[in-house]
């Protein structure tokens, strides 16, 4: 969709803070884009346009290339979600100025249109005012640091969650092992459900599988460990099992 003028309006008899502006609100597959610069013949008028780009990357940089050209001295773009990330890693790779904005601190401004394209607008208008308050995006290496930061802590949650489904499962088949045993994922806690996975069903020859200091504890295990655990319960273990080794 090629650029739309939306309007031809005064110049704010110089409240204008930067000359050359743009914004992008950002959704999923797409973002509305606004422009304001001065008229090119008419002094003393700005010239807004409005058009929809695609968030695909090849329509992205086609934009930065534009912005470019037009002599843009700043974009501002929404934080909203993480769509915004193509657009602010894409513009900041042409070399733009690029701002990411807080939505909540956007929506504070009185008077937010509720389109699309208004909203574009109101965004251009904030920035070339100097209304806006730039959030911090960290460079590239800590970025990737971050990334590794995060996929570890979601791992490590998925894993907790396998557990717990695992534990949730033992109390099913009347295997009270976590009443005694406070990690059933240490040494001795997956030397039993292994035992029991492969089809050992004696509590006393499961309680003598403990090791250190769960070996005082064998009386209270032969209890926890007579169950009903039966082939069923293995199979769902043993898959649990292999979801938490590879987390």
């Amino acid at each position: 969709m090629g650029p739309e003028v939306l309007e031809i309006d005064a110049d704010g008899q110089g409240e204008q803070v930067v000359e050359r502006v743009a914004a992008v609100d950002v959704a999923k597959a797409s973002g509305m884009v606004c422009t304001r610069a001065p008229h090119a013949s008419v002094a003393g008028r700005r010239v807004t346009k409005v058009w929809e780009v695609r968030s695909t990357t090849n329509a992205i940089i086609a934009l930065a290339d534009q912005l470019v050209r037009e002599g843009i001295e700043r974009v501002v773009v929404e934080s909203t979600s993480d769509y915004w990330r193509p657009f602010v890693y894409l513009f900041e790779a042409r070399g733009l100025s690029v701002w990411l904005v807080n939505a909540r601190d956007v929506k504070q401004v009185p008077g937010r249109p509720k389109t699309d394209k208004l909203d574009a607008v109101w965004l251009a208008k904030l920035n070339e005012r100097g209304m806006l308050r730039r959030s911090f995006v960290p460079p590239a290496e800590i970025r990737r640091l971050r990334d590794y930061t995060r996929l570890r802590v979601d791992l490590v949650e998925d894993r907790s969650r396998q557990v717990q489904r695992l534990e949730k499962l033992l109390e099913d088949a009347l295997i009270k092992l976590s009443t005694v045993a406070t990690d059933i994922m240490g040494v001795s806690g997956r030397a039993m459900i292994d035992a029991l996975i492969a089809g050992e069903r004696d509590p006393q020859v499961l309680a003598e599988l403990a090791r250190g200091r769960m070996r005082v504890k064998r009386a209270a295990l032969v209890e926890a460990l007579t169950g009903r655990f039966d082939d069923h319960h293995a199979e769902l273990a043993s898959m649990l099992l292999d979801e938490i080794d590879t987390r």
